[in-house]
């Protein structure tokens, strides 16, 4: 793994755990908002701990690229979220990062995670 790989997979890592810890600590407010943003019932109680794992095994550099390459779909699938909510004209609080994120999505959501996503692809490859 090369200096810059390594340096993508510790900030995504970062940015996964902040967001998975964050999204538990924010108790019964992260459900609702991710509601919000249309994620599906059956899904909302596992994702931040599937953050967690990622952003753990990405710090860590464990069993690369996989926690890479998970990292990037699931900011596909948080970018799609988001996209279709503002598409739809729909500004819901962002669920992204717990009870630190509660402003209404825009484009800066899109564009964060596309930075991210820029970086699950340097720590994968």
């Amino acid at each position: 793994m090369s200096l810059v790989s390594s340096v993508a997979a510790v900030i995504v890592g970062v940015a996964f755990v902040l967001a998975g810890g964050s999204k538990l600590a924010a108790r019964e407010s992260w459900p609702m908002q991710a509601r919000g943003l249309g994620a599906p019932r059956w899904v909302i109680p596992f994702v931040p701990w599937v953050e967690l794992v990622i952003g753990a095994l990405l710090i860590v550099h464990l069993i690369q690229p996989l926690p890479a390459l998970a990292a990037l779909v699931l900011l596909v699938v948080f970018t799609v979220l988001i996209g279709r909510k503002l598409a739809a004209g729909e500004r819901p609080a962002c669920a992204c990062f717990g009870a630190w994120s509660a402003a209404p999505i825009g484009r800066g959501h899109i564009l964060r995670n596309a930075a991210l996503a820029a970086l699950a692809l340097l720590a994968a490859f």
